[in-house]
């Protein structure tokens, strides 16, 4: 899978998610996208926004809206409290405390360009019972 996110500021960006342990797939990157690779079938291609417009008639979001909310799966709950971290130490804003459901516990951050990124550790073994 392949998501799209219009940025403001490429290398602002490229350096956030660097610093969050991410890498980049050079081929498919130039001065107005990137490949963030996020899994073995998960990129994120971040776009400059005027880029990404290219792709789509209708007006792009901005920092007052939420479009999507991006969620990331960690191995368990430090690995979560590690990225958050990560991310407030590179400029993300935390809005919202850490939250344990038992069976999941999740976390998140507004990255530089206000996109919203949940974190996460699951137990499917421990879901309640239907």
């Amino acid at each position: 899978m392949y998501v799209n996110l219009p940025v403001d500021d490429l290398a602002r960006s490229v350096a956030f998610f660097t610093a969050l342990g991410f890498a980049f797939d050079a081929r498919f990157t130039d001065d107005t996208a990137t490949c963030m690779i996020v899994g073995d079938d998960s990129s994120v291609m971040l776009l400059t926004r005027p880029f990404f417009q290219t792709f789509t008639r209708k007006p792009l979001c901005d920092r007052a809206c939420t479009e999507v909310i991006l969620c990331l799966s960690q191995p368990d709950r430090a690995a979560v409290d590690a990225m958050v971290a990560r991310a407030r130490a590179a400029g993300a804003d935390v809005p919202e405390a850490a939250v344990d459901h038992g069976f999941m516990y999740q976390h998140g951050f507004e990255d530089p360009d206000g996109h919203l990124w949940e974190v996460m550790a699951m137990d499917a073994d421990a879901l309640p019972a239907a």
